[in-house]
């Protein structure tokens, strides 16, 4: 999807999304202080959720009407984020950056190494999007942008894995974590 589709879509999104779960349900496991990354942050929930735990927070994304957005609700919440307008696949992060870096519903597979090089040593991952196996009609159309069974686990392999949670078909569909896959991984 092009910036311009991208910055029409928040221009007409009226309501800031919550924070992913794989954030809302584990800040216990944020350290105290520390640098975060939301990548590819859109409205920046997560962002923000960063900012009043305390954390010098970035938010990246490729849509400028987000980052503006983003920004007066940093203000409004009087936390500071660092907004940058940044495409990642032609400038990722840099290597032993990122304490934190929080990942919500976007999957560029190829971009994996590079994340895990950015986090500083015993930084931590979380990481949430898509999945092929869903029983809903949420999320891309397009299965290249959505999981295989596992796949996170086998992406983020060359970290500790903290925790993990896909459910796929098991069990009653209407209920629990479905549709998404979500990890918690630190580096060694």
């Amino acid at each position: 999807m092009s910036s311009i589709k991208w910055n029409n879509r928040y221009q007409t999104t009226t309501d800031m999304p919550s924070p992913c779960h794989v954030v809302a349900a584990y800040t216990h496991l944020l350290p105290a202080n520390g640098t975060a990354l939301d990548l590819a942050c859109g409205l920046g929930a997560n962002a923000l959720l960063l900012a009043r735990h305390g954390l010098e927070t970035h938010a990246w994304d490729y849509a400028q009407t987000a980052l503006e957005r983003l920004q007066r609700d940093a203000e409004t919440q009087q936390v500071q984020i660092h907004t940058q307008i940044r495409d990642v696949l032609i400038e990722p992060p840099s290597p032993a950056t990122f304490d934190v870096i929080v990942v919500c519903h976007f999957l560029y597979r190829n971009l994996a190494p590079t994340l895990i090089q950015a986090l500083k040593p015993k930084g931590l991952l979380f990481y949430q999007t898509f999945t092929r196996t869903c029983v809903s009609n949420c999320g891309p159309k397009n299965p290249d942008f959505r999981l295989k069974d596992n796949e996170l686990l086998r992406l983020f392999s060359d970290l500790q894995i903290v925790v993990y949670r896909e459910e796929g078909y098991i069990g009653e569909i209407t209920e629990g974590f479905r549709d998404e896959a979500l990890l918690i991984a630190q580096k060694s």
